[in-house]
């Protein structure tokens, strides 16, 4: 993974030009429709497709399913082949309503699913993108689906779901022909589970979602939420047994999506590192992060859960060993000398090499976060030492030229390369979709368009086996927040060419949501900037910044004057102006979110989840707002102070009461938001009877880690000491009232 790129907003503060271009990109966000580009012709009948097919034909009779219809299949069908008609069969009944009988002979209106009579422009295509590929073809009295392999004919049926419509006369498909397969044969989605886990029927709708939008490989990332029976003390309390994970993997088959397991192998371990009886193996002696590659004690022990890994992942073609972000490669002392004269990419290597041959063997190829040809390029190449030839290169880079001579090098010695989906920052709650800030407060174009600028380009280029999309843990997002970008990848990775990315994200929603959804690009867009003003909230930037300044609370009154230094409002006042905009704007967010739940859109444990995160950041709005109040209310009590002891000693309840107040909601707000997202996951870093968890930070300092429970959401609200300044400001009141009241 690439060095984070946040902004660094000293004390909360974000220059004037940078809340004009916010300002801009709102009310552009808030546009009702696309602005004045070409659009597709699906898109144009109303037709939101996703991903947009290779080859398509508008016109010919529609297809009126009617209340019952027959699926016919080949009668030397597979058992994939009736598990797709299977799927089908529930999904028109569930979305639609509509009756189906599965049968080998056409009866009233059907949908025909066959291996017969594809044409060579499909069935002469490489292997990989022949065997999904898939003809569609709409008659009044059936819809045809031909495809070479069983993926083909899944993706067929999946396009079919998509462009399903509801008329003045019923249901009906538009008259067309559809020619389609996909550019990049292997589409995967990064899924990174390091600091939480998902429970299996979230994990196993995931994976249905994920095929839907014929998204092909899950490469999950899962640490120690996998139970290694070889090493049973690194698996944590609920972490999926073997015999669970080899059903996930056989239940992500069905939907032609290959489960493939990513064990970090030389850095980001602290997970394996963390435990005594195997910290002898760290390249450095306090840093649990990364393995000694010199060290023979660190292959045995990566062999034994790697290999765990392939036992879980049954029919697999992959294994990932991670190894990115190697910070303390070449560290130790018989290292140091090793890299001097190998260099530390051949340092690197020398693991890659000794782990990618032995997994060779055991019948996986391996991926590692490697750059095409980057054991060339850097501080310390290469010397003498080759990467091993079979490695699956799947690192993004910034070194590339725009005709890609990079990937082409490696492609040229026979390198398999995967197309790195940009990593979109990482930032908490939201994934900036639309918009990201950079240190300093420079605006820079979002997730979806840097993914649109790489993805069509590298699509088009034709060195890229696949792609990967990266959906890292680091900053505790919901898993549902990557959604959109796991979609938006595909739809440039599957077909190059079409559509615009203005159509792509007008037409996600519409898709994703229902054509009865509203204003969600609007509610994401308030989203993406909520995430930016929690994020530069009191000292959350500190795990990745640094030097932020910190927040104070407003000052305590002392002595029989009530004296106080009044500085907080004059400190904060940029902060408590940008909180009055959050708390309107997350009003907002959650009148959008209201409207949508009233229309029953689907998807709609997303709205929950949004509603969440805008009570959160509400919250966090609030308490800029009530320390700002606070010390309104000690300046009361002072001007009270020579006029009516009574006075100042009410004024100084009021500001109790402010307190307590923001303290009461910041508990409810949590409980509130705890309860939805445990509805999918389970308690984060809880313990069994059995089976402690044990918690150890890294080098790292991962802002979802820095609590092992579900409060690293809340720690700097709880980090300010409200608590301890409401008791030392009752213990002045009650001096006070003893003084002058009693």
């Amino acid at each position: 993974m690439n060095n984070y790129n946040l902004p660094d907003c000293q004390g909360g503060k974000i220059q004037k030009y940078t809340l004009l271009l916010l300002s801009l990109l709102f009310l552009l966000g808030s546009c009702a429709g696309p602005v004045a580009e070409t659009t597709t012709a699906l898109f144009d009948e109303g037709i939101y497709l996703i991903p947009y097919p290779q080859e398509v034909t508008l016109g010919g009779e529609d297809f009126m399913p009617g209340g019952e219809l027959s699926v016919v299949l080949d009668r030397s069908a597979t058992d994939a082949d009736r598990f797709t008609a299977t799927e089908l069969a529930a999904q028109l009944n569930k979305q639609w309503g509509i009756s189906v009988v599965i049968t080998d002979s056409p009866s009233g209106q059907s949908i025909v699913l066959t291996h017969e009579g594809v044409s060579e422009n499909v069935a002469g295509l490489p292997e990989k993108k022949a065997q999904q590929g898939y003809q569609l073809k709409v008659e009044a009295d059936q819809l045809i689906i031909r495809a070479k392999g069983d993926a083909g004919l899944f993706y067929g049926t999946q396009t079919l779901l998509q462009i399903i419509k509801k008329g003045p006369k019923g249901l009906y498909v538009p008259g067309m022909e559809i020619t389609d397969w996909p550019d990049i044969p292997e589409r995967a989605s990064h899924y990174d589970t390091k600091h939480h886990q998902d429970k299996r029927a979230y994990v196993e709708s995931f994976i249905r979602d994920l095929a839907r939008y014929k998204i092909n490989m899950l490469v999950w990332e899962w640490e120690d939420k996998f139970e290694y029976p070889s090493h049973p003390e690194i698996g944590a309390p609920g972490a999926f047994t073997m015999e669970e994970m080899q059903e996930i993997t056989r239940y992500a088959k069905k939907y032609h999506v290959q489960l493939v397991p990513l064990v970090q192998g030389l850095g980001h371990v602290s997970f394996i590192l963390k435990w005594p009886q195997h910290s002898h193996l760290r390249e450095v002696a306090a840093s649990n992060w990364e393995f000694c590659p010199l060290k023979e004690g660190s292959y045995e022990l990566l062999f034994d859960l790697w290999e765990d890994a392939i036992e879980a992942t049954p029919g697999s073609e992959y294994i990932h060993i991670g190894s990115d972000e190697t910070y303390e490669l070449g560290v130790c002392e018989q290292c140091r000398i090793k890299s001097e004269e190998i260099g530390k990419s051949g340092l690197y290597h020398l693991f890659t090499g000794k782990a990618g041959k032995h997994l060779h063997e055991k019948g996986r190829k391996v991926m590692c976060w490697e750059r095409p040809m980057g054991w060339t390029v850097g501080d310390s190449p290469a010397k003498g030492v080759e990467p091993f030839e079979k490695l699956v290169l799947t690192e993004s880079y910034s070194y590339e030229t725009p005709d890609f001579k990079y990937a082409r090098e490696a492609n040229a010695i026979g390198f398999e390369l995967f197309s790195y989906d940009p990593n979109p920052g990482v930032v908490p709650l939201m994934v900036p979709y639309f918009f990201a800030l950079r240190e300093g407060g420079e605006t820079r174009i979002g997730s979806l368009e840097k993914s649109y600028n790489l993805l069509t380009s590298s699509t088009k280029s034709g060195y890229f086996d696949g792609m990967i999309n990266t959906s890292w843990d680091d900053a505790g997002l919901h898993n549902q927040m990557w959604m959109l970008s796991f979609i938006n990848s595909v739809e440039w990775t599957w077909s190059g060419n079409n559509p615009s990315l203005e159509e792509f994200t007008d037409k996600f929603f519409l898709n994703y949501y229902g054509e009865q959804s509203g204003d969600m690009r609007e509610l994401y867009l308030l989203m993406n900037k909520a995430g930016y003003y929690y994020f530069e909230s009191f000292e959350r930037m500190v795990w990745h910044s640094g030097d932020i300044g910190k927040t104070h609370l407003p000052d305590l009154p002392r002595g029989d004057n009530l004296e106080y230094d009044e500085y907080w409002n004059r400190e904060y006042a940029a902060r408590v102006d940008e909180s009055h905009k959050q708390v309107k704007q997350m009003e907002r967010a959650r009148e959008i979110i209201r409207a949508n739940q009233d229309a029953g859109v689907k998807h709609s444990y997303d709205l929950e989840l949004f509603t969440t995160i805008a009570n959160l950041v509400t919250h966090t709005s609030n308490t800029y707002l009530a320390l700002s109040e606070l010390e309104r209310a000690i300046k009361q009590a002072h001007n009270q102070r020579f006029l009516s002891h009574q006075a100042a000693y009410e004024a100084l309840e009021y500001a109790i009461g402010i307190i307590e107040t923001n303290l009461s909601e910041r508990e409810k707000v949590y409980e509130e938001l705890v309860a939805v997202w445990e509805k999918t996951r389970l308690p984060k870093g809880f313990s069994t009877g059995d089976n402690q968890f044990f918690h150890r930070q890294d080098r790292a300092r991962h802002f979802a880690f820095r609590r092992a429970d579900m409060t690293y959401l809340i720690y700097d609200e709880e980090l300010l000491g409200l608590e301890d300044y409401r008791e030392k400001l009752l213990e002045y009141m009650e001096w006070y009232k003893t003084t002058y009241l009693l």
